[in-house]
């Protein structure tokens, strides 16, 4: 199982804090998500790996921990 960690309006939206999904890459991890968070929104964060930027071809294992980061403005 792999633990994602949702941050920022996604979480406010969602009110979701946490979700455990098994996916073997983030592309399985992504299509996995649309069930709890719309595609959109999905494709508009960042998702992290252990702390890395990742992309749809990163492998992950059971324990990984991904962090969900939505992109940020201020001024």
């Amino acid at each position: 199982m792999i633990t994602v960690k949702l941050f920022g309006l996604v979480r406010l939206e969602t009110g979701i804090k946490e979700l455990q999904i098994d996916a073997a890459n983030v592309r399985e991890l992504k299509k996995a998500l649309t069930q709890y968070i719309p595609e959109e929104k999905i494709n508009g964060c960042v998702l992290l790996v252990g702390g890395k930027q990742a992309n749809r071809f990163t492998k992950l294992k059971d324990g990984d921990q991904v962090m969900m980061m939505p992109p940020v403005a201020g001024g």
